[in-house]
């Protein structure tokens, strides 16, 4: 009796997902689109500029098929070196590869174009298979964090930076900005110029309240990213809070300050020294006269209508940060962030091979950030040692002394150095100018404007930087006796329904 054959199972075909799998285990497939895989992969190799549609945000990586990732490296390496992409070229180049009997040879390949009538969607095609890729990106990033959860050794604050980091590093693949037609771009442009125009100052961004500054600045203007950098004593803290109240206060523009050095409390304290204009270490002892405190309670009154939110998260990351400031935009409106200090900043979850390459991470991000939400960020910053090395005027600072990386140069808009000639005991200019008391602000980079220096007075009593327009009456109020002050006070909140400001 001749033996009956057993059918054999059929292989799958290259490209194919069996569909035994899921019917038999009963589990879950990774998000995927095979056939669209294929789709893609066939048009790039009918049409000749089909690559070009996609090559901006479609990487090896998205293919679910390791077959579809060789295939499109091979793509990638002819378009790369300008070579003709279709099916001879690609067959020959897995060929040199050493890969083409991998994907299943040259006949594959041919099954390929055989899907594809037209390239017309291929870029709708395209976002699918990234979509898919990302969906994948999210379950093994999930399965990963949820897997160290249940270790106990493991640091919980280490695993939430390092879950942060790797979505932040999913975010920033997957940014894409589409090309815009110029005129809407004009129409926008103009608009602006009006506003400019019916505004009584002339400015087309936020003022910081110093006069020297906003002329040449027009103020800070909105996806800026200003970098104030100065050596440790030269009072950049000093300077920011003056002009986050400046901003605030006068101008009523929201203004959030993320100190990563100072505490909530320290930061408050000097806002009130500021301007409340009484001596730091008198607030501190709390040995007031009477009228010091009348003049804490009223100033400090309107200090706390100010629209001014502070964070004092210390190391804060890149990713909780633009979580934070995309809150803050949303419910308070925010026009400005300040950030005391960047080299505080990390980049915790991302790969990053040296503290050069990650500050260059944190200042790319910032840039980033200050585009996506559209307003000005203004980031404090150190300079080096090798302004200390110098003599003389020498010491003024320069972009080459900016720490740690030459990446936060590229990436700001802006660069500003503070210089006080006082603190190296320099007491005149080179015309003979007192310098006593005064501060240089070097506006050293001006990505879309003129650079310049401005004078501006430094009180460091009262840890505050002003217009040198008030410098007159300023050494009028020092030279005064403390009744004088007393009267003086007491004569201008009787006499006035004005603010103190």
């Amino acid at each position: 009796m001749e033996k009956t054959k057993k059918p054999r199972k059929k292989e799958p075909e290259y490209g194919k997902v069996p569909q035994y799998v899921v019917s038999e285990y009963g589990g879950k497939l990774p998000p995927q689109a095979i056939e669209l895989e294929e789709v893609v992969l066939g048009a790039l190799m009918l049409e000749k500029d089909a690559y070009v549609a996609v090559c901006e945000f479609l990487k090896k990586e998205c293919f679910y098929k390791d077959v579809h990732q060789t295939i499109y490296e091979a793509i990638t390496n002819l378009s790369l070196n300008q070579e003709p992409v279709d099916l001879l070229t690609v067959s020959q180049q897995l060929k040199r590869m050493g890969k083409l009997e991998e994907v299943g040879g040259q006949s594959f390949i041919s099954e390929l174009t055989g899907k594809v009538a037209s390239a017309a969607n291929i870029e709708y095609h395209a976002q699918i298979i990234v979509q898919k890729y990302l969906s994948r990106e999210l379950i093994r990033i999930s399965s990963d964090i949820q897997k160290k959860a249940y270790d106990e050794k493991q640091d919980v604050d280490e695993l939430m930076q390092d879950a942060e980091g790797q979505l932040f590093e999913i975010t920033q693949r997957n940014l894409k900005k589409d090309v815009t037609h110029i005129q809407p771009v004009i129409s926008k442009a103009i608009d602006l110029i009006e506003i400019a125009a019916n505004k009584q100052d002339g400015y087309t961004g936020i003022p910081s309240g110093f006069n020297g500054i906003d002329t040449i600045t027009s103020g800070w203007q909105k996806s800026d990213l200003i970098i104030i950098a100065a050596r440790p004593a030269m009072g950049k803290t000093a300077f920011v809070l003056s002009m986050a109240k400046n901003m605030a206060l006068d101008y009523e523009h929201p203004v959030a300050v993320f100190s990563l050095e100072m505490s909530n409390i320290q930061l408050v304290n000097r806002l009130i020294v500021n301007v409340a204009e009484i001596e730091g270490d008198k607030i501190k002892r709390g040995k007031l006269a009477p009228f010091e405190w009348e003049q804490l309670r009223l100033r400090t009154a309107t200090l706390q209508k100010a629209p001014i939110f502070v964070d004092d998260t210390p190391s804060l990351s890149v990713f909780e940060l633009r979580t934070k400031a995309r809150r803050l935009v949303k419910e308070h409106k925010i026009q400005c962030i300040i950030i005391d200090y960047l080299q505080l900043m990390n980049a915790s979850g991302m790969t990053y091979g040296s503290r050069e390459q990650e500050v260059s991470i944190i200042s790319r991000s910032l840039k980033g950030l200050a585009k996506e939400l559209d307003i000005p960020i203004i980031a404090l910053s150190q300079l080096n040692r090798g302004v200390e090395g110098r003599t003389g005027a020498d010491k003024r600072p320069q972009l080459s002394d900016l720490r740690e990386s030459g990446a936060i140069e590229q990436d700001a808009d802006m660069v500003l150095f503070i210089h006080r000639p006082e603190y190296y005991k320099i007491t005149q200019d080179e015309q003979g100018n007192d310098l006593r008391g005064k501060a240089e602000i070097i506006i050293a980079k001006h990505r879309n404007g003129s650079t310049g220096d401005v004078l501006l007075r430094f009180k460091q009593d009262f840890i505050k930087f002003t217009n040198l327009a008030s410098e007159e009456s300023y050494a009028e109020f020092q030279s005064k006796s403390t009744d004088s002050q007393e009267h003086d006070f007491l004569q201008a909140n009787t006499y006035s329904n004005s603010s103190p400001f």
